[in-house]
């Protein structure tokens, strides 16, 4: 999930489900942001406010229970079906309620737990190969506005979810459910409480995806009004809180839903949301008492205030990856080039994996960002396990090292030399300055924030070094989500979260017709680009292409780990789609997230996860 804990031991030990969403968060910068086998627990333990010690007295909850928390600006859309940022996707865990949520045990570990459905129910397998479940919703659940929830009301919301016409960057997250590939999904209301669904095969992350935001319910009636996730008068929803108020770029006030199923167990009456992207307003409110809980902090501050407020300031792991994205349709080559096709396709991607090399991840981790981000050598993120149990990542890649580039600090010189190197095939370099005089001018995008732009400035500097000048341009959020999406630049700033715990959740965002595809894999001049070569045959497909298009290999290749049910085979496959998605060089990874933000000690029972959403609904405020 676009990105906008639990240590950072907790990226190699959380190796059981979790649920990418992009982040804007910005630590020290945001993010936008499954083992073989189902299981409902992790463990990992979830990130939590500081408690008492044994030797305390708990302090008890003072006056009306009230929190003021700042995640991020303007949410580009509160829809279920339409959000895809981290910072939506926590208001929406507290205004909506799935088939499952999120949650802590006895222990304070994270696990899969029931929320509108009664328990999580083991599938069927029918002869054809096809898995069954059918949920029962709990007795006693409505709407904001006092209609019952029905099983229906899945149905809808998940068939409009893959509509053409809704346009849902997750649509493709249903693609496991049968019928997707018709427009129709396998979902049936039995009754109005009983709700059956099959899908296409056995799907191991399948608990996790109903306690994702995009799985909510929503009523047919009510977002008939296209305007209805903009206002509170029109907001109607089924979780905890419900919306108050909506001064929009400002405030978001939720409200507990006293008709909730479960809301003698919901502690804090009330959530005000600050919108803001302003990393020193968010501290200046913080530090004068104003706003409990902040998302962000300036980065010149980071090494002041672990020292300053080493119990406040946490530090938290989670299953993401920050990088750069190259627009795929932006011309890179010199104004010389005759390149063209598969020529120019294969040039363009040996330029933007020699100029990956030229960045000194090292740097950005220890001097810009300084938040225990570990470098990136690849795109699926540290913490996700390989069949075998192992990191992902560490056999991703094929080197002796661990991914598709080595990031120790020693290989960087070498790692400048092969760039360059590369470089000179393509542009005109200058010995005596040891500069390209060619290299086309080139923009990098990023959304409002301390963060991104000190890295995007360490980055700028780099190339200038080599004759490259690139433009900084920032725009807020939102604004910034819809210029990415549609493709209008040339190099942006880009973070993705898992949205559960499977090396799926980093790759099947690539395939053409996704609504997360940033880079225009597929499309525009790229769709009839025909340079990329898959050869599965070795693991008993018959899908042997040799420059062939993006969704004669990409696509098919995705389809088939959906459709895999081997381990072993299914796992190889996710390693052959990250190859040739790297391959491309369009994907630049800079570092595995950590998630730094500020919780003051008198909020108690806070929790967040590995994916990046922050828990409110059990706090108590305490004098």
């Amino acid at each position: 999930m676009k990105k906008k804990l639990v240590s950072l031991v907790l990226a190699s030990s959380m190796v059981l489900s979790l649920a990418a969403c992009g982040a804007q968060s910005t630590e020290t910068a945001p993010a936008d942001t499954q083992t073989a086998e189902t299981a409902q627990t992790t463990d990992a333990t979830a990130t939590e406010a500081p408690a008492e010690t044994a030797a305390e007295t708990p302090a008890e909850p003072v006056g009306e229970q009230s929190i003021n928390v700042c995640l991020a600006s303007e949410p580009a859309s509160l829809d279920p079906a339409l959000n895809s940022a981290v910072d939506g996707a926590t208001l929406i865990n507290h205004l909506f309620s799935g088939l499952a949520k999120w949650g802590l045990d006895a222990s304070g570990n994270l696990e899969l737990q029931p929320d509108c459905a009664e328990e999580l129910v083991e599938g069927v397998t029918n002869e054809d190969g096809t898995v069954t479940y059918t949920y029962t919703l709990r007795d006693g659940l409505t709407w904001s506005d006092g209609q019952p929830v029905t099983a229906n009301d899945f149905v809808f919301a998940w068939n409009r979810a893959i509509a053409p016409e809704t346009a849902a960057d997750y649509g493709y997250m249903f693609e496991v459910v049968d019928g997707y590939a018709d427009g129709k999904l396998n979902v049936n209301a039995v009754d109005d409480k009983t709700l059956e669904v099959t899908l296409a095969n056995t799907v191991a992350y399948w608990d996790e995806l109903l306690a994702f935001p995009t799985y909510m319910p929503v009523r047919e009636d009510v977002v008939a009004n296209e305007a209805w996730a903009t206002d509170p008068s029109t907001y109607v929803c089924n979780g905890a809180y419900t919306m108050t108020s909506w001064d929009h770029n400002s405030l978001i006030t939720i409200t507990k839903n006293e008709n909730f199923y479960d809301a003698d167990k919901i502690t804090m009456n009330e959530i005000n949301f600050y919108l803001s992207d302003d990393a020193n307003n968010q501290l200046a409110n913080f530090e004068n008492g104003d706003w409990q809980m902040i998302d962000d902090v300036p980065t010149n501050e980071i090494a002041t205030l672990k020292e300053t407020y080493p119990d406040e300031f946490v530090t938290a792991g989670q299953l993401g990856t920050y990088y750069v994205c190259w627009n795929i349709n932006e011309n890179i080559l010199p104004a010389s080039n005759t390149l063209t096709g598969a020529d120019k396709a294969a040039a363009e991607n040996e330029v933007r994996n020699a100029l990956a090399l030229l960045i000194d991840r090292n740097y950005i981790v220890n001097d810009v960002a300084q938040g225990g981000q570990v470098p990136a050598s690849s795109f699926v993120a540290m913490g996700l396990t390989d069949a075998d149990g192992s990191q992902f990542y560490e056999n991703a890649g094929g080197n002796s090292f661990a991914g598709y580039y080595d990031v120790s600090e020693d290989a960087y010189e070498a790692n400048w030399g092969a760039a360059i190197e590369t470089l000179k095939k393509y542009y005109t370099f200058d010995e005596a300055t040891q500069q390209f005089t060619d290299f086309p001018t080139l923009t990098y995008l990023y959304n409002t924030s301390e963060g991104h732009k000190a890295i995007a400035e360490a980055i700028q500097a780099t190339f200038a070094g080599i004759g490259i000048t690139m433009n900084l341009e920032n725009q807020e959020w939102a604004t910034f989500l819809d210029t990415r999406k549609a493709g209008n630049y040339s190099i942006a700033r880009n973070g993705w979260l898992g949205d559960y715990n499977d090396p799926i959740s980093f790759l099947d965002m690539w395939t053409t017709q996704s609504g997360n595809n940033d880079v225009q894999f597929g499309k525009g001049d790229n769709a009839k680009v025909q340079a990329y070569s898959l050869d599965i045959t070795d693991l008993g497909y018959e899908t042997k292409v040799e420059n062939g298009t993006w969704s004669e290999t990409y696509d098919v290749l995705i389809s088939d780990i959906k459709t895999c049910t081997d381990v072993k085979t299914r796992y190889e496959l996710m390693h052959r789609a990250e190859d040739l998605l790297m391959s491309t060089g369009c994907i630049c990874p800079i570092y595995y997230y950590t998630d730094l933000y500020m919780i003051s000690n008198n909020v108690q029972g806070f929790f967040s996860s590995p994916l990046g959403y922050k828990y409110f609904m059990y706090c108590t405020i305490t004098g």
